[in-house]
């Protein structure tokens, strides 16, 4: 079972998992997570997954008590009924859970200081899953990108048409992650965990680490545009919320544990590419 059916990592869980039962706001609405646990008592899957979630970053500035109930209290409760059943849980986490301070990538034991509403919605969630003493998967990832829904690559491809030159900021660091690639992540970890194999908090994004900037430029690039980047510090790009500066996630231990390298991104954006362009 899949909470989500039209964002970016459900509708790649779709592609690749279409006999699953994916659950939409029209049946489950993260801001009733009863109606959510109870779903899950009805249909009793082997697993579930919750790829839903309030992703309007800047718009969690504005309401996060509806924020921390779609991030925080439905997960809590999905995990809860998963528990319960003795079935696996499997959430969407992000790199917005710290406050993103030094160079160094984030390991999944770092201790969390999340700058906004957002992260902090988010943090809710993961701790709800953790107390619901099942068995889970808390899967961290970052600057997510896709054929589907709003993302940063289609943004650029958008602009990059329409511009000649583009300002970019190019002191935020982190691994752009394919949707596509969290959605395989995902089913394996599922099929592993439904095995027997244990779970917890892991991190999983692209390589290797960039910038906003050089993203891009690199988005640019693979789609033939001569629109140019300029580069410019977070400061002179002012948002509702705080941008964490590093971004940059330590994926050792999921492979170490579920045999899940990182993905290189500059393949999963020359697939997404092309599918926006053919």
């Amino acid at each position: 079972m899949v909470f989500g059916r039209t964002g970016q990592v459900a509708t790649e869980l779709a592609r690749r998992a279409p006999e699953a039962r994916f659950l939409g706001r029209d049946v489950a609405d993260l801001m009733d997570p009863a109606a959510c646990a109870a779903a899950i008592r009805a249909q009793r899957p082997d697993a579930v997954i919750n790829a839903a979630a309030w992703t309007a970053v800047d718009k969690a500035e504005a309401d996060e008590a509806a924020a921390t109930v779609v991030n925080g209290e439905a997960p809590a409760a999905m995990a809860r009924a998963c528990a319960d059943l003795g079935i696996p849980f499997l959430h969407v986490s992000t790199d917005y859970v710290f406050a993103g301070e030094g160079e160094a990538p984030f390991r999944p034991e770092d201790p969390v200081a999340p700058l906004g509403a957002y992260g902090r919605s988010k943090l809710k969630g993961e701790e709800g899953v953790r107390a619901a003493g099942g068995a889970h998967l808390i899967l961290r990832t970052s600057w997510v990108f896709s054929a589907h829904g709003a993302n940063f690559v289609k943004t650029m491809l958008r602009l990059g048409r329409e511009r000649e030159a583009l300002n970019v900021v190019a002191d935020q660091h982190g691994g752009p992650t394919p949707a596509a690639a969290i959605a395989d992540a995902l089913l394996s970890a599922a099929a592993q965990m439904a095995a027997g194999a244990p779970g917890g908090t892991h991190h999983f994004s692209g390589a290797p680490d960039t910038t906003w900037a050089d993203f891009a430029a690199a988005i640019m690039e693979q789609a033939g545009l001569s629109c140019r980047i300029d580069r410019i510090a977070t400061a002179d790009y002012p948002t509702p919320a705080r941008r964490p500066l590093n971004s940059r996630l330590d994926c050792s231990a999921l492979e170490a544990a579920f045999a899940i390298p990182r993905p290189d991104w500059r393949q999963g954006l020359a697939e997404v590419v092309k599918e926006l362009t053919v």
